[in-house]
This record gives structure tokens, C-alpha cells and sequence, in this order.
């Protein structure tokens, strides 16, 4: 099917808001930060894959739509245009779907400038396609596969491998679940894009959320990233939060996850970037409930890579995978014993002329048949201590939790 697309410049009054984040309600995708970004509505085209070539599968049938799709874009904004949708599976082996999602009815708002994409779509249709009403009740979440006893047997399980010399450092992952009925994600989403501002707050195919990682954004063949590892819990006392802050950048353990993270992900933008700078030391970076440390990589992405083809280099950093990858997958998949579906993939959006944005699909939860799954995990060093890693999780499933409970 040859998609129609129509992006033009719209204004606030026009659509009836006041903020960008209003219009969230019977949307079924979005990517938001900082009261900005992208909603869609509806489906024209769906692409799917599994398996270890599920992104360059997609890139490929991307490609395809694109040469075929007539696009008339009077915008000329980022993001305007046609542009996709995206999340995909953490694992080769995943049963979940990889999937790009093209909406009948896209808004975009970056800077201040608001446009409208309608495809396959007239414009009093798509109007009809939009309601506010983010109306859900509170879900109760219950532990799931991993319970938090069996957390702390895998954390376990993970010092001894860290300690024969396996590997260097893995991440590990337990659910929440809770069932629902007539669920509305879009509920906690509003709440999560006004709490956390600075992250990035997603909702494709079901899976939803507010991740504080940036895996890359490509605009104009520029290449930014921003690496996350290493935890703490914020203070209540902003003397105790501001020394809790200063102790992550001096923790030897945190340090030393963090550089993993850094290494991994420099290494494998080599073969398709050029000039690639990474932030002279690593900072903290204050969330509402946690701080980060933190780290910002630049670097210019080969004129014939397309965003997705760097996707899959990228993924999985050892932000969310471990050091070495390959090692760290498997004993993942040896300790765990579960399909963590989307969890930890790349989530986010890409345009026509190769700008996107995509950030880790963490602090987040997959809402599919009246289920709601929910993901925390983290970073296992040599210096770990399982108690305390298991009370890290707790911290990182707070977003979710509050949004919707």
C-alpha cells in the first residue's frame, strides 16, 4: 500500500491546547521530553520482525515504504514528514515483536513550532481520532517471574561468574505484574511527562514509560548520546542529597560500571561514525527519585548509515546487556530464565530523511491481553552486594509504580 503522506504547520488553537502534553488520551504512540515531541494516533502501516536480524529486517522494509510513500511536507520541521515509530525486543531469541508503527494522524511540537501528519488520512477525520480522556484506574502489581528472594539468588550467581573471570560486569532484571481490565496507559504517561520532564516518556505498541537513557539521536548525520550506569537513591535533606551526589561520582563500584558502559557503547560506534568525543569525566545527573552518573558521546554519523543500521551496533550497550556483551547475554539468559520482551531495548522514532530519536526502554512496563509487566534492573560488579542491588530495583520501579497506582 502506498502511503499519502501531509505534513503543514499548525497552532495550539487550532487543535485546542494550551501544552503539548494535553493532547495525550486516545493517542496510541508517543515520544515525549520536556513538553515536547510526538503523538500519534490510529495505524496506516505496521512492520514487523524477530529473531537476531529484526533490525536490519526493519531497515530494509523501512526503506521499501519510503520509496514508495508520496510525501508532501510544507513543515519541513524535524520530525515532520513520515516518520515511524519504534520498539524493539531486548534478545535475538525474543518472542515479542519488533515492531515500527506509522500513525493515520501524527503531531509533532520541537521549539515552540507545532505541525500535523496525515496519512491516508483527511484532516476533519483525523480531529475525530483525538480525545483527551486519559480516564484509568489504579492497578494493584504483584511480583512476577523473578521474585525479589530469587532477585537476590541471581545476583548471587552473577558474583560467582563475575568472580571465576566470566565476565566483568552483567545486568539483571525482575518483573512486576498486574492484571487489568479497560486500561488506559496514556493515564500514567501524563503523569510521568510531568514529573520526569528530562526523560524520555514513550508509549509504542503497548509498551510505555519515562526512560532517563538515550541510546542515540541522529539529526542532520550529527550522533548524540547519553550513557547511564551507576545508582543512587536521592535524599530528602538537599545537604545529605547534595553529598549523595558527590559519593556516586567518587564510588570506585560506580565508576568502574560506568566506564564498562562508556567503552561498550565508543567501541561500537566506530565502524560507522567518525570524530567521536565523550564528556571529559562523567557528572551526576538528578532525577526526581534517583541520581545517574552520567556521560554525553557525540560523533558524526558515515553518509550511507541510516539510524536503525547504528541501532544495531548500538544495542545492547552495557548499560543493559554487560561487559563482555556476548558473555553477558548469555549468562542473562542461563540465570534469568525469561523473555524480558521489549524491556531494555530501543524505543523511540525516526523520519524519512534519517533524523530520529530513540532512548532504552527502561522505567517503563508492556501493557498487552489485560497484563501490565513491569521491568527494574541493574549493573552486577565484583563489589555488588544483593540486598543492596535488590533495593536499587525498588527505586527504579518507583516511576511506574507511582504513575499508575
Amino acid at each position: 500500500m502506498t502511503l499519502r503522506v501531509q505534513s503543514r504547520a499548525i497552532t495550539p488553537k487550532e487543535l485546542g491546547i494550551s501544552s503539548f502534553t494535553e493532547l495525550l488520551g486516545s493517542n496510541t504512540t508517543a515520544f515525549l521530553q520536556e513538553d515536547q515531541g510526538l503523538i500519534g494516533w490510529g495505524e496506516a502501516k505496521r512492520l514487523s520482525a524477530t529473531g537476531a536480524n529484526r533490525i536490519t529486517d526493519l531497515d530494509a522494509e523501512w526503506q521499501q515504504v519510503i520509496s514508495q510513500a508520496s510525501i508532501e511536507d510544507s513543515a519541513n520541521l524535524r520530525g515532520s514528514g513520515l516518520v515511524a515509530f519504534g520498539t524493539i525486543s531486548f534478545a535475538d531469541q525474543s518472542q515479542a515483536q519488533s515492531v515500527l508503527v506509522i500513525p493515520s494522524l501524527v503531531i509533532g511540537c520541537f521549539e515552540d513550532q507545532y505541525w500535523i501528519t496525515l496519512i491516508n488520512i483527511e484532516f476533519e477525520q483525523a480531529l475525530k481520532l483525538i480525545n483527551k480522556d486519559r480516564t484509568s484506574s489504579a492497578i494493584e502489581f504483584k511480583a512476577g517471574s523473578i521474585s525479589p528472594e530469587q532477585f537476590e539468588s541471581n545476583v548471587v550467581d552473577a558474583l560467582i561468574s563475575i568472580n571465576e573471570n566470566n565476565v566483568e560486569k552483567v545486568v539483571l532484571a525482575r518483573d512486576l505484574v498486574a492484571q487489568v481490565k479497560d486500561f488506559n496507559p496514556n493515564a500514567g504517561l501524563f503523569k510521568l511527562s510531568k514529573k520526569y520532564e528530562t526523560c524520555y516518556t514513550y508509549l509504542v505498541d503497548g509498551m510505555f514509560g519515562s526512560s532517563p537513557e538515550l541510546l542515540v539521536r541522529v539529526e542532520n548525520k550529527i550522533v548524540r548520546a547519553r550513557v547511564l550506569a551507576g545508582t543512587a537513591g536521592r535524599g530528602t535533606d538537599p545537604e545529605v542529597d547534595k553529598a549523595i551526589g558527590a559519593a556516586l561520582l567518587s564510588s570506585h563500584k560506580n565508576r568502574a560500571e560506568h566506564k564498562f558502559a562508556i567503552d561498550s557503547l565508543t567501541s561500537s560506534m566506530k565502524s560507522l561514525c567518525s570524530s567521536i568525543t565523550v564528556s571529559e569525566a562523567p557528572f551526576s545527573l538528578s532525577l526526581p527519585n534517583l541520581w545517574h552518573l552520567a556521560s554525553d558521546v557525540s560523533a558524526e554519523i558515515n553518509q550511507s548509515t541510516t539510524s536503525l543500521q547504528l541501532l544495531d551496533h548500538l544495542h545492547p550497550s552495557a548499560a543493559v546487556a554487560g561487559t563482555p556483551r556476548l558473555q553477558a547475554l548469555e549468562l542473562i539468559t542461563q540465570i534469568e530464565k525469561i523473555d524480558r520482551g521489549r524491556y531494555a531495548g530501543p524505543v523511540g522514532w525516526l523520519s524519512a530523511n534519517g533524523d530520529g530519536t530513540w532512548a532504552i526502554a527502561l522505567r517503563g512496563a508492556q501493557y498487552e491481553l489485560n497484563t501490565v509487566r513491569a521491568f527494574a534492573g541493574c549493573g552486577i560488579v565484583s563489589e555488588s552486594d544483593p540486598q543492596a542491588e535488590l533495593a536499587e530495583t525498588n527505586l527504579k520501579f518507583k516511576p511506574i509504580l507511582d504513575s499508575l497506582t
